[in-house]
């Protein structure tokens, strides 16, 4: 059932309270922004809610360390991502950019097949994107990729079954 969240809330504020200022530190030397320092060192403890037994930490600032860390590198994903996003919007005629409101959503949906995607080999995030957005034939994803259609097909089944677990899951 949990802890009570009288004690769940106490247990996160005394951590805040000794923490906080650490994390931001912390996060601040790898990041070398005190401003998104703290947007993270905030982030994380709002994950530090989500925690299903707070009490069951053992060591805060390891785990407070692990947190922040992958923060950080959903962050500077989502800039690789934006930047790339951005570089081929660039070469398309103008009357194709979407509006600011549009490419936040396009951006959005990036990131989360970018998510989806993410335990896969680089070949099989290829072929699974080259087949899905851009339409080739697992023929011309073979060619591209330098492996033969029967690994194309094992590529797209392994993109099919994370959507698929992903779907099932939310």
């Amino acid at each position: 059932m949990g802890i009570d969240q009288n004690l769940r809330y106490g247990l996160i504020d005394q951590m805040f309270r000794s923490d906080y200022r650490w994390l931001c530190a912390r996060v601040a030397r790898a990041m070398g922004c005190p401003h998104g320092a703290q947007d993270i060192a905030s982030e994380t403890f709002v994950r530090v809610l989500d925690l299903a037994d707070p009490s069951a930490i053992k060591e805060p600032r390891a785990m407070l360390t692990i947190i922040a860390q992958r923060l950080m590198y959903e962050g500077w994903r989502r800039q690789d991502l934006e930047r790339a996003y951005l570089e081929t919007l660039a070469h398309a005629p103008e009357a194709l950019h979407p509006s600011p409101e549009e490419r936040l959503v396009l951006i959005e949906a990036l990131l989360e097949i970018d998510r989806l995607l993410s335990g896969l080999s680089a070949k099989a995030r290829a072929a699974f994107l080259y087949h899905q957005l851009d339409g080739l034939t697992y023929a011309q994803i073979g060619e591209l990729l330098q492996v033969s259609t029967s690994r194309v097909q094992q590529y797209m089944a392994e993109g099919f079954k994370r959507c698929y677990m992903a779907r099932l899951s939310g």
